[in-house]
């Protein structure tokens, strides 16, 4: 490269990428994304997609570690982590938490950032990625699930309208184990019944 390429304008468009920690970073629109990571529904100039990464990143800390320190000091310390992925509280005493979560139904909620709404949620289905939260646990399990569209169901979903429900199958690792989610959410709240499946 001559040092005159360096003075041109930078024209690619980029497009916004999250990663399961709900780390983000830029990526040139046009190639596939790294492994791992996943559009955020925000392309465009570089600049531009900088200033919607700085306004929509405002806690730098990894997903996992936000969770460890949020329930420690919800609970005193009475939960211990695990490192897994997933970075989810392994309940301390009692019953292993897929185990728990695989018996019947539990209350979930879906789980958004900046904002909980519609246009939001379609826009994670839509990349293919959600977080779900497990409200019954102690301080809640949030899990970030990696859909598959093929066995999920949002035909009878207006999200124009906000109702109607939307069955989400996808799948993650909690506590070192591999598990499959299934929800069914309703519109009108974004909550609804989940549990999980050992795979």
């Amino acid at each position: 490269m001559s040092w005159q390429d360096t003075d041109r304008e930078d024209t690619t468009i980029y497009k916004v990428v999250i990663n399961h920690e709900e780390q983000y970073s830029i990526w040139p629109a046009n190639r596939e994304n790294p492994l791992g990571w996943l559009d955020a529904g925000k392309s465009g100039p570089k600049d531009e997609c900088l200033a919607y990464i700085k306004e929509v990143w405002t806690d730098m800390r990894p997903l996992s570690l936000r969770k460890q320190m949020e329930q420690a000091a919800r609970n005193g310390g009475s939960e211990t982590f695990d490192d897994s992925p997933s970075g989810q509280p392994a309940e301390s005493g009692g019953e292993d938490l897929v185990d728990r979560l695989s018996k019947g139904n539990h209350p979930v909620e879906v789980s958004l950032r900046p904002e909980r709404n519609h246009r939001a949620f379609k826009e994670s289905i839509d990349r293919g990625y959600v977080h779900i939260r497990f409200t019954g646990t102690r301080g809640g399990t949030e899990l970030g699930v990696r859909l598959d569209r093929e066995a999920g169901e949002t035909g009878q979903a207006d999200f124009m309208g906000e109702t109607g429900t939307v069955r989400l199958v996808g799948d993650l690792t909690l506590n070192y184990r591999k598990v499959r989610c299934l929800a069914d959410i309703d519109l009108a709240t974004l909550t609804g019944q989940g549990h999980l499946e050992p795979v």
